[in-house]
């Protein structure tokens, strides 16, 4: 019976995405374009044509910590899965953002600013290029002797070094012998099929698009230094005293902190092997980025949670944090109950990595496997910037977002789940006073133009409070009123569908709308053209009340859920949800009917979350 509905409910899809009834969702030419290729499908998975690129990347990489010079000896073994020749080939390094001539979206300090990258050797399949780096933007193009030919390999061979900034930002010197090593080794770009070569330069303001690579490395380092880093740690025995690596290990088996190494044994020296240097050794497949941490005075908690409790899987949930960094005294006790409550409960996918490490810089921001946040002396605001950042982990490192063209695709998540879990530590009402305040507020009492932004808009052309209210707050509401609207068994079912299908991926928008259709067995084309294709903003208001119908007006335009609080004469109060499925048919106007014959005395109309414009309106009587 269940597999004939299934049957049914997917039937009745396809006849209403195919016969023209279901709205149609505005798609660009070059996004129509992969549609018509077949490397992406309306029924919301990848085409029968799709393929992405690969890297093997292989890396030996020293930090000085006198010099502040990071330098690497790279190789990397590209593939080309495509239909197209690679005539040139597209090199990405984030921290040339350091050097003056490139773009960024504000003033910087002289300590933010540095030379930038240098590249020593630099070979394709064996042929030498005399490429100067100290030319290039975050993006440098090389153009190949020999084209890279479809389907097919080529090995790129990179030496290289660059200075670390004295102000740290999402990478630098964190003190004089604490640095966060992020975007440290030249990449190749995305090679896609909806865009070809990603070649927009990065800003202080964007965020990354990365192919899923394979990375083995290795970290030069100074003796005394403890280096955490993305991957699995492979060769405890031979950086660590005996007595360290065994409580490391102990830490990756059981729920008890442990202090791996604390401020005392970490001034002593008695925490590494004391060579001059040691190497520490990484790896990590199937992910986006690598990068790691290192100090000579950091504190050292560990412990691990289950992640999976089908297959028993744990992770090792890690911390490294200056002695006065209070709020990371708890960071680990919170990570265990984040990667617990993400695996379970929203998104509700076990955690799909080994380890997840909290490193206190100044940053607050996402990386595989770890987060770089900052000390803020509110250790509940610690925590909820920790989850947010630990939040990411399924967009974009579980789901391959191309966060510079679409950061809603992944921060609207973030903030979503940063929300969710709020209300499972805090309660719902701080979880809700916080949401209003850093996620809402500014942006509903913004009345400028650019914060109606449609959500679509490419995340490289809005500023400024635009850019930040479309990525997270605009975008996470839009999540949740279609949790609202399909209710929690059904948001999931299509949630995971979306995730399962595109997990290691590079889903665009209409990958999501469309897998969310499929997903859920209803076509919601009419939600997300409102929610993501218009000038929409928040604002209904009680128009008329009449014995038993309340009429309500949606000046704004977006598809809320709100709660209609009626009082009645003789002083009882019903409260009656509306879900946003009260828009679908009439987007501006929506009548609701009252099943009791009580004189009405009052009506509120309220959204909760989903602030009002003009909230003075919102209500009826008295």
């Amino acid at each position: 019976m269940k597999k004939r509905l299934f049957q049914f409910t997917f039937i009745a899809f396809l006849f209403l995405t195919h016969t023209g009834f279901a709205q149609e969702l505005y798609m660009p030419r070059n996004i129509k374009e992969a549609y018509e290729k077949g490397t992406r499908s309306k029924d919301g998975k990848p085409g029968k044509n799709y393929w992405q690129n690969h890297g093997k990347y292989t890396m030996d990489i020293t930090v000085d910590a006198k010099t502040k010079m990071v330098s690497g000896t790279e190789t990397i073994v590209y593939e080309n899965n495509s239909n197209n020749s690679l005539d040139n080939l597209v090199i990405r390094f984030v921290n040339n953002l350091h050097k003056p001539s490139s773009p960024r979206s504000g003033n910087v300090s002289d300590d933010f600013l540095s030379s930038g990258l240098t590249i020593t050797t630099l070979k394709v399949d064996n042929e030498i290029y005399k490429e100067d780096a100290r030319s290039w933007g975050t993006v440098g193009i090389v153009k190949l002797k020999k084209a890279i030919a479809p389907h097919s390999k080529a090995t790129i061979n990179i030496d290289w070094n660059y200075p670390l900034s004295k102000e740290s930002g999402r990478e630098g010197q964190i003190d004089e012998t604490t640095f966060f090593v992020a975007y440290s080794y030249p990449r190749v770009s995305v090679f896609d099929d909806y865009n070809g070569w990603d070649k927009l330069p990065h800003t202080d303001r964007q965020e990354f698009y990365n192919d899923f690579n394979d990375y083995t490395y290795s970290v030069k380092a100074p003796k005394n230094y403890v280096v955490y880093a993305t991957g699995d740690f492979l060769n405890p025995d031979e950086v660590l005293q005996p007595e360290f690596a065994a409580r490391l290990k102990k830490s990756y088996s059981t729920d008890e902190i442990l202090h791996v190494a604390n401020e005392k044994e970490m001034k002593s020296g008695a925490v590494t092997k004391q060579n001059d240097w040691n190497i520490w050794k990484f790896e990590a497949n199937n992910i986006s980025d690598v990068c790691f941490g290192l100090s000579d005075h950091y504190l050292w908690d560990a412990s691990s949670v289950l992640v999976d409790k089908k297959t028993n899987r744990r992770a090792s949930v890690q911390a490294a944090y200056d002695v006065k960094g209070t709020d990371f005294v708890n960071s680990v006790k919170n990570n265990q109950f984040a990667l617990d409550w993400f695996s379970n409960n929203w998104p509700g996918i076990p955690y799909p990595f080994s380890k997840m490490t909290a490193f206190q810089g100044f940053a607050d921001m996402e990386y595989p496997m770890m987060c770089n946040d900052s000390q803020m002396g509110d250790p509940i605001f610690a925590q909820l910037v920790q989850d947010h950042e630990v939040a990411h982990t399924y967009f974009p490192f579980f789901m391959g977002i191309n966060e510079t063209r679409y950061a809603f695709m992944d921060e609207g998540w973030a903030t979503t789940f940063e929300y969710l879990i709020g209300i499972a530590e805090h309660g719902k009402k701080a979880a809700d006073d916080f949401y209003k305040k850093f996620r809402v507020e500014n942006y509903i009492n913004d009345l400028s133009t650019e914060e109606d932004q449609p959500i679509i808009s490419m995340s490289t052309q809005v500023s400024g409070a635009g850019y930040g209210n479309n990525s997270y707050g605009k975008a996470s509401l839009s999540y949740l009123a279609l949790k609202d609207m399909l209710g929690d068994d059904l948001f999931k079912k299509a949630l995971h569908h979306y995730m399962n299908t595109w997990n290691g991926k590079h889903p665009i928008p209409w990958d999501y709308f469309n897998s969310m259709n499929m997903g859920s067995g209803k076509n919601l084309n009419w939600f997300f053209n409102n929610w993501f294709f218009t000038n929409n903003y928040i604002d209904i208001s009680i128009k008329e009340v009449s014995k038993n119908t309340i009429s309500i007006a949606n000046a704004g335009g977006f598809a809320i859920p709100f709660d209609l609080i009626v009082v009645y004469g003789d002083n009882t109060t019903e409260t009656l949800h509306q879900t946003p499925a009260i828009w679908e048919k009439n987007q501006k106007t929506a009548v609701v009917t009252i099943n009791s014959k009580k004189q009405i005395k009052k009506v509120t109309a309220d959204g909760g979350i989903f602030l009002d414009a003009t909230p003075a309106n919102n209500v009826w009587g008295s």
